[in-house]
């Protein structure tokens, strides 16, 4: 698979979260990609947050979701 498919597909990942109403609430970098934990409020249990954990290898998908932090963060 080309560098570009996988961008794609990692974005689609990210995206996907953002859509279902997670956010970004933890970054871990390392010199293989990072790891990125989303959470959102888990209507169903009170108190609780679901948490999903994305690992994230190609440099542009990193681009991608720290620029989604940041304009998210603004907004």
């Amino acid at each position: 698979m080309s560098e570009y498919m996988e961008y794609l597909l990692e974005k689609e990942k990210i995206d996907n979260l953002f859509d279902q109403g997670f956010h970004i609430a933890h970054v871990i970098e390392n010199l293989n990609g990072a790891l990125v934990q989303f959470k959102r409020e888990n209507p169903s249990a009170k108190g609780e947050n679901e948490v999903r954990e994305l690992p994230i290898k190609m440099a542009e998908s990193r681009k991608y979701f720290a620029t989604q932090l940041l304009m998210r963060a603004i907004v």
